[in-house]
């Protein structure tokens, strides 16, 4: 007896459209990276084996991160390939960052096929100790809620 399951067609769909290929050909599906927080920045490593430094741009625009690389193909005449699976072509991932991160101090560099970019939290968004004085409220907190009083009158 033979079972229908509806969804092995659709499985298949979603595997041949999903397929990454060989060699240049294929597209990239995602820049491998690893993000974490350490201290007063976030840190993040991309893998790009075999990039020309010259290639890589990271740009910042509002709220979004962008990190693009290329890898180009190697051309030799005569080659035979036998087998051609590593990407060639254009790298690139997009980000969301928060607006606690200092944009105007995001530095980045390139060594030994890591991309590391280090994104600092801004003065504003790190945590501080709020200091409690004792004694009656500063004129500042009494005209405040005078005003305050004032509105709801």
């Amino acid at each position: 007896m033979l079972r229908f399951d509806p969804f092995t067609d659709i499985d298949a769909i979603t595997k041949s459209l999903l397929a990454t290929g060989t060699g240049s050909n294929r597209s990239p599906r995602f820049m491998p990276m690893d993000l974490y927080k350490i201290d007063d920045h976030y840190v993040l490593h991309a893998d790009l084996p075999g990039v020309d430094p010259g290639s890589v741009d990271v740009q910042v625009d509002g709220s979004t991160l962008t990190l693009t690389a290329h890898r180009s193909a190697l051309s030799q005449d005569g080659v035979a390939w036998l087998a051609s699976e590593r990407f060639t072509g254009t790298y690139r991932r997009q980000l969301s960052i928060s607006e606690d991160i200092d944009s105007e101090r995001i530095v980045a560099s390139y060594d030994n096929g890591v991309l590391t970019v280090s994104l600092p939290i801004a003065e504003k968004a790190k945590p501080r100790r709020i200091e409690i004085s004792s004694g009656p409220p500063s004129s500042t907190a009494n005209s405040e809620a005078e005003t305050q009083g004032q509105i709801e009158a």
